[in-house]
């Protein structure tokens, strides 16, 4: 290959300023305070438009679910399965291969372990929450995972990972003070993302009142919970498992809107885990007990 492509490709509002004249009052304000306009509806979006690593970039060209503009190689990588089968679904996609030296493909990198192989491709799909109200894609009922301002990348994605692996039929996430699915996100879910429904909202707490309306049992994890995950309520309906961010866990107005609260008991010297490690633990305790239900 050389550095040619081998084939062709598919390819807040300003505030208004107010007058001391209460007669020439702009709309939404008082006195001579503009008023911010929220934009509740307006999604930033969930990002994954960049796909980095081996695993990540053969899942992308896999699931087929979004558009794939172009694969990008480093020009030096050994041979491997693994590869052939990138090169391949490329092919067989129509999607663009570009070859580039070392040094051009690692600056170009955005994660500090890329394995060689980079991905452009559409943006993942940001669903409703409704939409994650119905059925799973198997005649599946809701089982869902709420992360209250995760931040780290890595962890999100490593999240992600186990939630896809545990059957999780969709995941919610907050539009503010919260991680992207960065390339580093997409690389640590290892392909994932392809395969889960992915909501961001602009309030948890609404969401999670719109959850208990619909009749998902909502499960937060706090180390001062109610009770042992293992003793936990497990609904035969909808079940929805809420984490907080790394350090601070929930949230107050979240934690308030969860149904219960549990703990995961610690057996050695230290207090806590890791969030993706206790999301783990977590995911798969309630989905092998929702199997038995």
């Amino acid at each position: 290959m050389n550095q040619n492509s081998r084939n062709s490709g598919p390819g807040r509002n300003q505030k208004k300023k107010g007058t001391k004249n209460s007669k020439n009052m702009q709309r939404g304000q008082r006195g001579s305070t503009p008023v911010r306009h929220r934009h509740n509806d307006s999604k930033k979006g969930l990002g994954g438009d960049r796909v980095e690593g081996r695993q990540a970039v053969r899942e992308l060209l896999l699931a087929g679910n979004r558009r794939v503009m172009e694969v990008v190689l480093a020009g030096d990588l050994d041979p491997s399965p693994i590869l052939d089968d990138i090169i391949d679904l490329a092919d067989e996609a129509k999607v663009t291969i570009r070859e580039l030296t070392r040094g051009k493909f690692e600056s170009m990198a955005k994660t500090e372990s890329s394995q060689g192989v980079i991905a452009n491709a559409a943006p993942l799909r940001d669903y409703d929450l409704e939409d994650l109200l119905l059925l799973g894609p198997q005649g599946q009922l809701p089982f869902l995972l709420v992360l209250d301002g995760v931040t780290d990348p890595g962890n999100l994605g490593a999240i992600l990972r186990s939630a896809e692996c545990a059957g999780v039929t969709g995941v919610i996430l907050p539009q503010h003070r919260a991680a992207r699915v960065t390339a580093t996100a997409a690389k640590s879910a290892a392909g994932a993302i392809e395969h889960l429904r992915l909501c961001s909202v602009s309030g948890l707490p609404k969401a999670l009142t719109r959850l208990a309306k619909a009749g998902v049992w909502s499960i937060g994890f706090d180390a001062s919970g109610d009770s042992p995950i293992e003793k936990v309520r497990v609904e035969d309906g909808g079940v929805a498992l809420v984490l907080g961010a790394e350090g601070s866990g929930l949230s107050r107005l979240v934690s308030e809107r969860c149904d219960s609260l549990a703990f995961i008991p610690m057996q050695g010297v230290l207090s806590s885990m890791n969030v993706s490690a206790a999301a783990a633990v977590a995911l798969f305790n309630v989905a092998g007990r929702r199997q038995k239900v």
